[in-house]
């Protein structure tokens, strides 16, 4: 069984997460799948793929991931956005572990979202008045504790003045939360530094606890087990880098901006309602012609409206809409791959990434320990039609303006 066991509501916040700590030497695999068999490493995160489902299937799920892994340690992975059935989830690993508590901190400074006075912020905004607040299971408020609200075990928090006195505090401040309750406590952590997060992981190791965050505080958890290898970038392979892009956030619409023309492949996001041919032939002409490509459906703001309105006229739902459009994007890069072996596949969005990991029939990723950037892993697929093929995902969310180039340069080179 794996010394570590993450369970992440969707692939890119797996991979991001678990990414983490193989950057410290660990044996590190990531399930892309949901319920596909973990392999045997040194730490295993699972991909519930649960982050839109309604909550009863979504605990399940949780419950589903936290048995197959079998781990003493288990990390129970939130959306540094909040997003997601945040509150289920935890309480459903909190019973599936039978911890004394649940230590919650999804800061993670690296990419700009820290807590601070119980108010989870995103590059200082609250997290609720951003963009992740209007997604369809996004956060409707920004204190984090309020996620916990609905559910019957107590929340406590601990503030900033004793997460950045040190691990010996908040140590304190856990074991006298634990006594205070004859149930276990759920208790959320301020965190706006590295600093912070490493204290926390560190009194946290001293219970025996339910980890709970996003990928900052995952790369500060204490493991008694052994570093496998030193990180390492996969070699660079013959061929061309593939990008896909199906995240339509802000940040992933930024990104595009700056792909140069020629490297964009644009599809037709309302062909791809109706079932339009795909053309995936194109795509790997464009390969073998040693032209790195993206694959996207919408590179501005005013595309997504339009195909949403689209795809509402045609009855489906905002939900239908972007699954069709992920499936559609998917299907063609896993044809593209079967027609010319890229040098390496970039995938943004959570939805497009699982989609295209199953357009490949791949189930698992092992990680390098490297990363393009903070929440950006690099790994290899080592199932299915492609094994061995390097991968790196991205949440649409994370990453400067550079990251989808970053991205394509560090899968096989990038020629401006």
């Amino acid at each position: 069984m794996p010394a570590l066991g993450i369970v992440a509501d969707d692939l890119t916040g797996a991979m991001d997460t678990a990414g983490e700590v193989a950057t410290r030497g660990y044996d590190t695999a990531v399930v892309a799948v949901p319920d596909a068999s973990p392999p045997e490493a040194t730490v295993v995160a699972v991909n519930t793929d649960s982050r839109y489902c309604p909550p009863a299937e979504a605990a399940a799920a949780v419950r589903r991931g936290v048995d197959a892994l079998g781990a003493p340690t288990v990390y129970k992975k939130i959306d540094s956005t909040l997003r997601g059935n945040v509150g289920t989830e935890v309480l459903a690993a909190l019973r599936a572990t039978a911890a004394d508590l649940a230590v919650v901190a999804p800061a993670f400074p690296a990419i700009g979202r820290r807590t601070w006075n119980g108010v989870h912020r995103v590059d200082g905004t609250p997290v609720a008045e951003t963009e992740f607040g209007t997604d369809r299971n996004g956060p409707s408020t920004s204190p984090v504790a309020d996620l916990f609200g609905a559910g019957d075990l107590p929340v406590e928090r601990v503030d900033g003045a004793a997460v950045t006195d040190g691990a010996d505090r908040v140590a304190d401040r856990l074991a006298a939360t634990v006594e205070r309750h004859d149930r276990p406590p759920i208790v959320v952590c301020d965190a706006r530094t590295d600093a912070h997060l490493e204290a926390i992981a560190a009194a946290g190791a001293r219970f025996d606890a339910l980890f709970v965050g996003s990928g900052g505080l995952a790369g500060h958890l204490r493991m008694d087990a052994r570093v496998d290898a030193a990180p390492a970038p996969p070699e660079s392979e013959p061929g061309t880098p593939l990008g896909v892009a199906g995240s339509v956030s802000a940040t992933t619409l930024e990104q595009l901006a700056r792909v140069p023309e020629a490297h964009l492949f644009r599809l037709d996001p309302i062909g791809l309602l109706d079932g339009t041919p795909r053309a995936a032939a194109d795509v790997a002409a464009r390969l073998d012609r040693g032209v790195p490509t993206v694959v996207t459906a919408a590179t501005d703001r005013s595309t997504v409206e339009d195909t949403l309105a689209a795809g509402r006229d045609r009855g489906l739902s905002d939900a239908e809409i972007g699954d069709r459009v992920a499936a559609e994007l998917a299907a063609v890069a896993g044809e593209a791959c079967r027609l010319t072996r890229p040098a390496g596949l970039f995938l943004t969005g959570g939805d497009v990434a699982v989609a295209g990991l199953r357009a490949l029939d791949a189930t698992t990723v092992s990680l390098t320990g490297t990363t393009v950037d903070a929440g950006i892993p690099v790994g290899r697929v080592t199932d299915g039609e492609v094994p061995g093929l390097p991968l790196i995902t991205k949440a649409g969310g994370v990453g400067d303006r550079t990251s989808i180039i970053n991205c394509l340069d560090a899968l096989g080179g990038y020629d401006e």
